[in-house]
């Protein structure tokens, strides 16, 4: 029996040394790189998107590249103001904030507009640049035998402003067109505020 165990005893300590070198190396092996879950697009996501669980995936990305403003939750039923690619972080800066204004520079005012086609507000989104034209209003029916007179262009009130929102139309609300809000400056709100005649827009690549 002891010539048996004597001839054991050299495999069983080359394994226990095996087993120990490996716990040693195993301590040894650094962990994973630290990481921050923040929320990020599952898919493509255009702006005026209102936000559901199904449009974004939790992003493990390491600190250094966590970017500034990133949400790690509450973002279901937001709104975005500008396109979100797949797989790319959402910010604040992106969404609606509490007030129409957040993230905007410091003097930007939100001017309300009654554009007069009212199918056209269904085309915009928050985040789109747009400019604004005014044409002349009718001058009414001509005078039978009198010349048609050429009506005058249309001209740019403001160009470029970003769309801050399309708020619903009431059921109860008679006038004609569509409210739409966009983000100015106060020479411009003035402007829009000043305009008479017809309200129209066009979209700009920003």
């Amino acid at each position: 029996m002891s010539t048996r165990l004597a001839r054991l005893r050299r495999p069983l300590a080359a394994l226990f040394a095996a087993a120990a070198a490996g716990s040693a190396l195993a301590a040894l092996r650094p962990g994973p790189p630290p990481s921050v879950r923040v929320l990020g697009a599952a898919r493509d996501l255009p702006a005026g998107t209102t936000l559901r669980p199904s449009d974004l995936r939790a992003l493990a990305l390491p600190p250094t590249a966590v970017p500034s403003g990133a949400l790690r939750a509450n973002a279901t039923g937001r709104v975005l103001t500008a396109p979100l690619r797949r797989g790319e972080p959402l910010t604040d800066v992106r969404i609606l904030g509490d007030t129409l204004l957040h993230g905007y520079a410091s003097g930007t005012v939100a001017s309300p507009v009654r554009i007069s086609d009212a199918a056209t507000a269904r085309l915009l989104h928050p985040g789109d640049h747009i400019d604004i034209l005014t044409s002349p209003a009718s001058t009414g029916p001509r005078v039978p035998g009198e010349e048609a007179r050429p009506r005058a262009p249309a001209r740019v009130l403001v160009s470029s402003v970003p769309v801050v929102t399309v708020p619903p139309r009431e059921e109860n609300d008679q006038q004609e067109g569509a409210l739409i809000v966009v983000a100015t400056d106060r020479p411009q709100a003035a402007a829009l505020a000043a305009a008479a005649g017809t309200l129209s827009v066009t979209i700009t690549g920003g």
